[in-house]
């Protein structure tokens, strides 16, 4: 094949994102997966966003990503979360129809000049001069390339787990990837495994919802994309969720088969997220719960099929039965899904640039859970932001950094890269300190801009969006002078009201906020020299060199939010560093 600029490997929700970033602003691409047939695949729950990661698919949005739009097309159920507290945690959530939007992001990937998809296998990254050079497949063809993306998801090693069975495969029904981490590894880069795990799926027809409390969408539903027409989508068809509860009964079926849990019986090495855990692993943990909640999601307009959200395990199949016939309103439901666990290899993320480049190779990024993620909204933010900055790498532009205070996408790379992680890292409204203006509903307010400077915001677009923010300032300036409706389409004056009442509720704590930006920003942002030599500063405890030396920090700020460093590490790496312009 041709050389391309950047080859990105895996066509989960990251590599989608990767792929038409970098295809959009000018790169020829080239996606590889082990199957077209599951692009975008819903492995877990067909829902996207929720608590923080609802915000998260807004900022995707506004910089110009697709999962946001995808979203709205092949959204079954939308609802706005946390509505009983404040504006700045509303959390958009979105139930799909997981074939359609699969099918739905892979005809964008079809349609996008620059870009071409192959079924392929990639067994190994080829590196020279310290550089990528592009891949070699399972058939051994090689494609050259300037740049490679790996967002391989579970597909390295994975290993499934249904009892005390176990398989190879990246997800049930599907290869895994077996050599790639291997070659990755000796080259030198640091991996370990992580878990996660999915709950069995059921024949709606053998569902008794009468006995269950319905779950119905908001009504109008509220999109997630910013270029979405409002108007159009208060009509869109809605489905019903429902929920029940497990009981005494499902607790004693469980507890009673602890001894063929692969969890529980040191099977399973990998760490499990702790927000999203096994059936099995709540009722132990939390054995005081007489109960815990299970909804029942459905995953198509054109199916049967409910995911039993809140039961996710990876007991035995015969085990599977038991709990769910336990629970009320599931007595006589058919299994067409068992549940199951999965292993996989992933790279501590410490092991990137804040770019989501490797520090170890060049032009070789990492993102989604390859970096130890859990989930699909925080990959194809990932996703974006290493394409983005593939992109403007291959340019020779500067590079893309989000801070903590514009995005939660930039909480997110931040936190991965200076803390790393000890298990599937999710995202929280709670990890941003200045949550209060990193809201879902001002995304465009905050990121727009970029998306337009990236080009991945087209002209068009961003004028109607700047006409609304003109409009918006007059408003917040007490001028009544506002645009013709057409002018802001697909933005409202309702949603300029809406933003009007936001900023008077919270104006005096986001002033606090900004404040506290504005005092800490200089330190924050200081640049620390990528040579900069810890090991022969003075003063400085042999903990936090190792430390420090492990991350390799962009800046003081990122330097004091690394685990074990101290403020007084800190003070003495200013002290060093100015002793060490001095004596030049």
């Amino acid at each position: 094949m041709e050389k391309f600029n950047v080859i990105v490997i895996g066509a989960g929700h990251a590599g989608c994102e990767a792929a038409l970033a970098c295809a959009r602003m000018g790169q020829t691409a080239l996606l590889v997966t082990m199957n077209l047939d599951a692009i975008a695949q819903m492995s877990c729950n067909p829902a996207i966003g929720g608590i923080a990661k609802g915000q998260m698919v807004r900022e995707l949005d506004a910089l110009g990503g697709e999962m946001g739009k995808v979203t709205d097309e092949a959204g079954l159920q939308f609802r706005m979360l946390n509505m009983s507290r404040g504006p700045a945690v509303w959390s958009p959530r979105a139930q799909c129809d997981k074939r359609l939007y699969s099918l739905s992001m892979k005809n964008r990937l079809e349609s996008q000049p620059n870009l071409k998809i192959l079924q392929a296998e990639a067994t190994r990254i080829i590196i020279e001069s310290g550089k990528t050079a592009g891949i070699e497949t399972k058939t051994g063809t090689v494609i050259n390339s300037d740049s490679v993306i790996l967002t391989a998801g579970t597909f390295l090693k994975g290993l499934i787990h249904v009892g005390l069975t176990h398989f190879s495969g990246g997800r049930f029904g599907e290869l895994s990837s077996e050599t790639l981490s291997d070659s990755l590894k000796a080259l030198g880069f640091e991996i370990k495994r992580l878990k996660t795990g999915t709950p069995p799926r059921l024949n709606g027809r053998t569902i008794d919802f009468s006995k269950m409390k319905e779950q119905p969408g908001d009504n109008p539903p509220i999109p997630f994309s910013h270029f979405t027409n409002t108007q159009e989508f208060k009509n869109k068809l809605q489905l019903a969720c429902w929920l029940t509860y497990t009981n005494k009964t499902t607790h004693d079926i469980i507890n009673s088969n602890l001894d063929r849990s692969p969890l529980y019986q040191g099977v399973i090495k990998g760490i499990g997220p702790r927000y999203c855990p096994s059936i099995e692993d709540k009722i132990v943990r939390f054995a005081e719960r007489e109960r815990h909640q299970v909804f029942l999601e459905p995953e198509g307009f054109g199916t049967h099929e409910f995911y039993a959200n809140g039961i996710s395990t990876s007991l035995p199949e015969d085990v599977q039965e038991k709990i769910v016939h336990s629970i009320v309103g599931l007595e006589n439901t058919q299994i067409i899904r068992y549940g199951y666990a999965i292993e996989y290899d992933f790279f501590p993320p410490t092991q990137l640039k804040s770019t989501l480049e490797t520090k170890a190779v060049e032009n070789l990024y990492f993102a989604g859970q390859v970096n130890g993620t859990t989930g699909y909204e925080e990959a194809a933010a990932q996703g974006l932001m290493a394409g983005i900055n593939c992109a403007l790498k291959l340019k020779g532009k500067e590079p893309f950094i989000l801070n903590r205070d514009e995005a939660y996408i930039g909480v997110m790379i931040d936190e991965l890269i200076t803390r790393g992680v000890d298990e599937p890292y999710r995202m929280f409204t709670a990890r941003a300190e200045y949550r209060l203006m990193l809201r879902s509903d001002n995304a465009d307010l905050r990121l727009m801009d970029h998306g337009h400077s990236t080009g991945l915001i087209n002209d068009e677009q961003f004028s109607r969006f700047d006409n609304y923010r003109k409009a918006l300032a007059d408003r917040l300036d007490g001028k009544e002078t506002e645009m013709k409706e057409e002018l802001l389409f697909p933005w409202t004056k309702e949603k300029i009201d809406f933003e009007v009442e936001v900023d008077k509720k919270y104006a005096p704590y986001i002033l606090r906020q900004k404040e506290v930006i504005e005092k800490t920003g200089k330190l924050e942002n200081k640049r620390l020299p990528e040579n900069v030599n810890y090991d022969s500063m003075t003063g400085l405890l042999t903990e936090a060199k190792q430390r420090l030396n492990r991350v390799r920090p962009a800046t003081i700020g990122q330097a004091s939010r690394i685990p074990g460093v101290t403020p007084a590490d800190i003070a003495v790496v200013l002290i060093n560093l100015a002793k060490e312009k001095a004596g030049k």
